[in-house]
């Protein structure tokens, strides 16, 4: 077999970010857009102190020239309006041109990221997907992503500002009395010692874990509640009723509470002090009074920080809350990271084709999980020929469907190999691959889109009339034409519901535009009634020549006129053959039949019974 070559994301795991820096990294993916937000943010803080130096020059001249008040200058006034004015609108402007450019980093860097990551996980084996629930990779997507564009586009502007405002605060603090300043400062300092204490702590790093695993576990429960509400409707069954969705709601609103509480002296004391700074400079200014020469000036100045005191509340709060919510925001990202680390499916260096569609199990052993779990397939070695019809036929859960999903690489086998035509999968492109091999599922999925565009997923290549014809060989164009719009009639809208055979012949429509050399069907006309079973085995007959056709199946007289059955018990190949050498051989196959017969002849007693 050729060396395998694993993808960058295993190597990319090693030196990957991690925390504010990992954020930083994905919000200057668009750097100059980014750097440009950030650089007119700062900028904007710095125009929005005018107001505040125009409106102290203004109360120094009237303080000045309060004895006679012709002898203002008109035209300094005039400059310190327009300097407040200017200030205003200039502040305004550039916080504008800003969010521009932060919203365009933003919406781009979040169209990539969803593309890369959605395109990321449909590289994942299926073994991924059935040990990963739905609800938190739609977390992920939905929410830990999105709030990345939030990030980007509000609150990293906002973070660079309030960073700025604290500079500029300090100078402009200083500038005019250095102990007034000083008196300014020191609560602010103080306050944020105060939340630094609480907040910087591993117990608040410890919360923001258990809030995300809370929020994706409620997300988890609430697609399988509404999933199976259908059931508990049934049953007039009410939310209380599944306990599991129940119970995490109300572990989580207990753990956010108790959290809330145990932090809520901090932010009471933080907001207080941050909101009330004049009550600190009050007793400092009453203390300077007494020693100051020049009352006048200093009167000015104590005004001028009283009232600037006011504004400070607002941008060292907003720096507060947006520090906390880009931890909440990295860890977020953080989850999404050990997604993408998830190493896809190895590539070959040196991929290979086949013009033999033949698939053979050589020794094949396969678990789950790997070493020290239970084997769910083991030594299983059989021939599926090009051109014949091959069953594979078992109890429940005797690894039929999992030998099925070894074939197109859903799984890696544990041991031994699959190959076709003589190939080992694993030394074929995936693309190549799954472009030979057609599948149609037992578990019937279809898009909220169209039937035609249903259809289209097998080939999206092929033409309307190519679609129309493979579902004239499914036997579903009848019922089609009898929908509002035809073949483009959206799945789900206008009270359209299609039955589970309707819904497995569209599937099958899609297996046969797909025209792959290697067909495998999991008890494919499982939802048919026996009318339609007839004609889509009809056209199963057409479909399957010169084709390698693989067909899980339960329900034994489908699988009559196979080429070969291949019988699997306990993850084993049990035996192997046509119908009537199999029934003579008294075998695993024999008792089966037996009891599949039986079980047809089943009627309702009289009181109820079975007879």
């Amino acid at each position: 077999m050729n060396k395998i070559k694993h993808p960058p994301q295993q190597h990319e795991a090693r030196r990957r970010k991690q925390g504010m820096a990992r954020l930083w990294e994905l919000a200057t993916v668009k750097k100059t857009l980014v750097v440009a937000s950030c650089a007119l943010s700062a900028l904007s803080v710095v125009a929005s102190f005018a107001p505040f130096i125009a409106i102290y020059g203004i109360i120094r001249e009237l303080v000045l020239h309060f004895a006679d008040l012709s002898t203002l200058s008109g035209a300094y006034m005039a400059q310190l309006g327009w300097l407040a004015c200017g200030g205003a609108v200039a502040a305004i402007l550039l916080n504008f041109i800003a969010l521009m450019c932060s919203h365009v980093a933003a919406f781009t860097t979040l169209y990539h990221l969803k593309l890369d990551f959605t395109r990321h996980i449909a590289s994942l084996p299926l073994g991924f997907h059935t040990g990963n629930a739905t609800g938190k990779l739609r977390k992920i997507v939905d929410e830990n992503i999105e709030k990345l564009e939030g990030f980007i586009a509000h609150q990293l502007p906002d973070l660079v500002g309030s960073f700025a405002m604290p500079v500029v605060t300090l100078a402009v603090l200083f500038w005019f009395d250095w102990r007034l300043g000083l008196a300014s400062f020191a609560p602010l300092v103080f306050s944020y010692l105060i939340q630094a204490a609480a907040y910087g702590n591993k117990k608040a790093q410890t919360f923001i874990k258990k809030y995300q695993d809370s929020l994706e576990d409620m997300n988890n429960a609430a697609v399988e509640y509404v999933r199976g509400i259908s059931v508990l409707k049934a049953f007039n069954q009410t939310i209380f009723s599944f306990r599991r969705f129940h119970e995490i709601i109300r572990s989580y609103g207990k753990f956010v509470l108790e959290y809330t509480m145990a932090f809520r002296t901090n932010m009471v004391m933080f907001l207080l002090i941050v909101n009330h700074v004049y009550l600190f400079l009050i007793p400092v200014i009453i203390l300077l009074s007494g020693s100051v020469t020049d009352y006048p000036a200093f009167a000015m100045a104590a005004v001028f920080y009283l009232v600037f005191s006011m504004s400070l509340a607002t941008p060292f709060t907003k720096l507060l809350y947006v520090s906390q919510t880009g931890k909440q925001i990295a860890d977020g990202i953080g989850r999404m990271d050990r997604i993408l680390d998830v190493p896809p499916l190895a590539e070959t260096a040196h991929p290979q084709t086949t013009d033999d569609y033949s698939v053979s199990f050589e020794n094949v052993t396969f678990t789950y999980n790997g070493e020290g779990e239970a084997v769910a397939v083991s030594g299983v070695s059989f021939t599926a020929r090009q051109g014949e019809l091959t069953a594979l036929v078992g109890p429940s859960g005797s690894g039929k469907s999992t030998l099925a999903h070894l074939i197109p690489r859903f799984y890696d086998v544990t041991g031994g190999a699959v190959k076709i035509g003589g190939v080992d999968v694993r030394s074929m492109s995936s693309d190549y691959l799954m472009s030979i091999v057609g599948f149609v599922f037992q578990d019937v999925f279809l898009f909220k889109q169209s039937i035609m565009d249903n259809i289209l997923v097998g080939d999206r290549n092929a033409s309307r009339d190519d679609a129309v014809a493979a579902a004239k060989a499914a036997q579903c164009h009848e019922f089609v034409m009898q929908l509002p719009d035809g073949y483009d009639t959206v799945v789900g809208t206008k009270n359209v519901h299609l039955s589970g055979g309707e819904r497995q012949r569209i599937v099958i429509a899609r297996a046969i535009l797909k025209n792959a050399p290697i067909l495998v069907l999991d008890e494919a006309t499982a939802f048919a009634d026996p009318e339609n079973e007839q004609k889509i085995q009809q056209a199963f007959e057409e479909l399957m020549r010169s084709k390698t056709v693989i067909i899980i199946a339960h329900r034994l007289s489908t699988v009559r006129a196979a080429d070969k059955i291949v019988v699997i018990d306990s993850g084993r190949l049990s035996e192997e053959g046509q119908h009537s050498n199999l029934i003579h051989a008294n075998g695993r196959y024999s008792r089966l039949w037996q009891q599949y017969t039986g079980a047809m002849s089943w009627t309702l007693a009289k009181k109820g019974g079975l007879s």
